[in-house]
């Protein structure tokens, strides 16, 4: 079975908090107000794990092009973006990005631990295949569900994003499981681009952060009990 990771087995943490935490790092306490205005602004410039930023700037447009294909890309995309929102903080741009690259800027759905866990007890081998500019195995280490994925298909590590049916192709392959009987989880129409692998697609709608998203549903369809 193949899962996406943002939006399907976890979800960046609430834009107030990811301000407040990466202030801080920089030596700055914000009070929640403050925070909100500006955590507002950051958003609507662009997140990663949030919406589509309203505006790339021309000089940022190669690096958002190729953001999920290349870390330096990834990181210059967003940094650039943050940099746009002007803010008396130094550094704020990285604090903030650099909360993308641990788990404690991240939380993973209720479902997924026990989702993963009765798959893996189950013996169905699971690939993680996300469209993505940096590592996210220490997340799944840091949560202790490490043992619970079996490989990962990395768009930066691959060269290939997702809708193109190589990555799943691919995360097929490392998993030494038929296209024809595997599953992609995901929450958006990219994900459902594994269609055109051969495998079947389920879609399931992105919760908020430390909310259930349904994720057990797919046991059923794995011919698993929860």
């Amino acid at each position: 079975m193949l899962f996406d990771f943002h939006g399907t087995l976890a979800q960046v943490e609430d834009p107030v908090t990811w301000v407040v935490a990466a202030a801080a790092a920089c030596g700055h306490e914000l009070d929640r107000g403050k925070a909100t205005v500006l955590a507002d602004r950051l958003v609507t410039a662009g997140r990663a794990g949030g919406p589509l930023p309203a505006r790339v700037p021309p000089h940022l447009a190669e690096h958002w092009s190729d953001r999920d294909l290349y870390a330096h890309s990834h990181r210059a995309a967003y940094t650039g973006l943050a940099a746009t929102v002007s803010t008396d903080m130094e550094g704020l741009a990285d604090a903030l990005y650099d909360r993308l690259l641990g788990p404690d800027g991240w939380l993973p759905y209720p479902d997924t631990a026990p989702t993963l866990r009765t798959l893996h007890d189950a013996g169905v081998k699971v690939a993680v295949v996300s469209n993505i500019g940096f590592d996210i195995r220490p997340h799944f280490e840091a949560w202790g569900m490490a043992g619970l994925v079996d490989a990962y298909a990395l768009s930066y590590e691959l060269g290939r994003t997702k809708p193109d049916p190589a990555i799943f192709l691919r995360a097929c392959g490392m998993l030494g499981a038929d296209p024809e009987r595997t599953l992609m989880v995901g929450d958006t129409p990219a994900d459902a681009g594994a269609v055109r692998a051969g495998c079947a697609a389920l879609v399931l709608p992105a919760a908020e952060p430390g909310r259930p998203n349904g994720l057990g549903a797919t046991l059923a369809l794995a011919g698993c009990a929860a």
